[in-house]
């Protein structure tokens, strides 16, 4: 779930451990495929595929597997899928608003995947535009722990930064996307370590959710994210640092 509240890291630990590491394996391998494609094979000067590259190793994809993903996006292994990139939206439990990014090669085949997860967790398909308009396209650079609020903002201040906030074992820095390579380049540059660095789509219409909602919207964004199709899911639910403690418990 992007957003980066406390339960998106909380959950990336837990997709570290268990057995959802594969399918977090390919969809990453998928997303380095269509970046080479689109861009070509060189990390230097596709800053796409370097950044879906750099979020593979640090979620401990092997190289091998990098590097084969790389040969098929290039046409090199001449097995390459034709990826097209879907947008879905919809609304959760209490109204809550999702987007939902696929990169799929059998397109009726996601459609109906996304409609089942959806509605059987207690949501509702939209149409087109009736919940992107409240999301914007930001960089979004998830920054790890250890680093210094004002060493971020001080390395990163001349590229578009509009927010830097912790959420809760680090900081996500959000600028805008045409200045995040600069911004995730500045970071490197004064030694300060990050985690991934994406394009995600981030609500303007925020709705803090109470444990009973967000627990419902998290069992069907869990629903979505377990589809082979789904690269991200995006949502405009807030959870506070209370309601996350008492869902822990």
């Amino acid at each position: 779930m992007s957003g980066h509240s406390k339960w998106a890291t909380t959950k990336h630990k837990k997709a570290a451990n268990d057995s959802k590491r594969a399918k977090l394996w390919a969809k990453l391998i998928r997303n380095i495929e269509v970046a080479t494609r689109t861009g070509g094979a060189d990390l230097d000067g596709n800053p796409t595929l370097y950044d879906a590259v750099y979020k593979a190793r640090k979620n401990s994809v092997p190289n091998d597997n990098i590097e084969r993903a790389i040969k098929r996006g290039s046409g090199a292994l001449g097995d390459a899928a034709d990826y097209t990139s879907i947008m879905y939206e919809g609304y959760g439990p209490n109204g809550i608003a999702i987007l939902i990014e696929c990169l799929t090669d059998n397109k009726n085949r996601s459609a109906a995947e996304v409609r089942t997860a959806v509605t059987k967790n207690g949501g509702t398909m939209a149409d087109p535009g009736s919940v992107s308009y409240q999301f914007a396209r930001k960089g979004v650079i998830v920054v790890v722990d250890g680093a210094n609020e004002d060493a971020i903002l001080e390395a990163t201040i001349e590229h578009d930064v509009e927010d830097i906030s912790s959420n809760g074992e680090g900081f996500v820095l959000t600028c805008d996307p045409s200045s995040m390579v600069q911004a995730r380049a500045a970071l490197q540059a004064n030694g300060i370590d990050y985690e991934s660095a994406d394009v995600e789509f981030v609500s303007s219409m925020k709705i803090q959710a109470d444990a009973e909602t967000a627990n419902k919207v998290i069992k069907m964004i869990d629903a979505i994210e377990d589809l082979d199709d789904v690269q991200s899911v995006f949502t405009n639910m807030d959870i506070s640092a209370e309601v996350l403690a008492s869902l822990e418990a």
